[in-house]
């Protein structure tokens, strides 16, 4: 397997991003070659400010480390310093297709209501997606509910480039996504049916991977419950958004079903409940973030960890842009 998988350099990661990408990110490096890059060509389709950007790809690369990405196993990389990402976008952009694109939700999404104001970058963001797996021959791309379109556009884009240029040969694999055995979907602290978000106004919305012991539990007891005890069966959390949500996330860190959760707390009320879920967050989350804390301003060092994944990123890529002009006709 070749996995590949990029994530925008936000900065701030929570509980949400650690549980439902970043923790799959660290057990696939036992599966196969991992390239993770950090997206920041994709973070200029919307407005943003130049010095946070600069600040938040360091400090994801700081985070993605604590939690366990091994650089000796995996290429990290932020995709600026590896050219061939735009240079096979615009490649590709001549065989992508408007009505593909016209067709992609995330854009409109974004866009909102002002379409005609969004940028460009932002409607061809899924062509550069789609450079960023086919530049490395990926085999497998761990996707989401919200990424699938996304990749099943770059089969397309593959499919067609290899029928229209390939000459007989085929110049992109064709990825397949890679769908995790547990993705957890951790919502908000304060409402159950959001996701948990870094753009929530409320901090105590979220547990934040670099929040010291004492606030994660003081967030975690004034999460929202209900006044009902835990069920003793996945069926009892039916219609209690916030209730399903606590039991989840401690599933999801004691790596254990929710039945078995269910188990050992039904019955129990959240006065119960609540203190547990905290210590265990703060057991398992304190390695990563005073691994983060020693990490995150040490600017050389991180900067030498990403210079060195995108050599072996562009040493990895030159093949196939090679490729890729060569079937375009194009003489470089």
């Amino acid at each position: 397997m070749r996995i590949v998988s990029g994530i925008q350099p936000t900065g701030n990661l929570h509980l949400g991003n650690y549980l439902g990408a970043i923790r799959n990110w660290v057990k696939l490096q036992d599966e196969g070659e991992c390239f993770f890059f950090l997206a920041d060509l994709h973070a200029i389709s919307m407005p943003h400010d130049p010095a946070q950007l600069t600040a938040n790809t360091r400090e994801m690369a700081a985070a993605l480390i604590a939690c366990g990405v091994d650089t000796d196993r995996a290429v990290l990389f932020n995709q600026t310093q590896v050219p061939a990402h735009a240079e096979l976008q615009w490649l590709l952009n001549g065989t992508a297709r408007i009505g593909w694109l016209n067709r992609m939700t995330q854009f409109k999404d974004k866009s909102g209501k002002n379409r005609e104001g969004a940028s460009v970058a932002l409607f061809t963001y899924p062509v550069l997606q789609a450079a960023d797996v086919l530049l490395y021959q990926a085999s497998h791309v761990p996707v989401g509910d919200d990424q699938k379109q996304h990749l099943e556009l770059a089969r397309d884009i593959a499919q067609k480039f290899n029928n229209d240029f390939g000459g007989g040969t085929e110049v992109f694999t064709l990825p397949d996504p890679y769908i995790p055995p547990e993705a957890a979907r951790i919502m908000s602290l304060r409402d159950g049916t959001a996701k948990m978000s870094k753009s929530d106004p409320s901090d105590m919305s979220r547990i934040n991977l670099a929040d010291d012991p004492d606030t994660v539990m003081k967030k975690v007891k004034k999460a929202k419950s209900d006044a009902e005890p835990l069920p003793s069966d996945i069926e009892g959390l039916d219609g209690r958004a916030e209730a399903k949500n606590l039991v989840s996330i401690y599933a999801a860190i004691a790596e254990a079903p929710v039945a078995d959760v269910l188990r050992d707390f039904g019955g129990e009320g959240f006065g119960k409940f609540k203190p547990a879920l905290g210590e265990l967050l703060v057991e398992h989350l304190r390695p990563i973030t005073e691994r983060f804390t020693a990490l995150k301003d040490d600017t050389a060092t991180l900067d030498s960890i990403l210079r060195a994944g995108a050599e072996r990123a562009r040493a990895a890529s030159a093949d196939t842009l090679d490729a890729a002009y060569r079937a375009l006709g194009l003489l470089r």
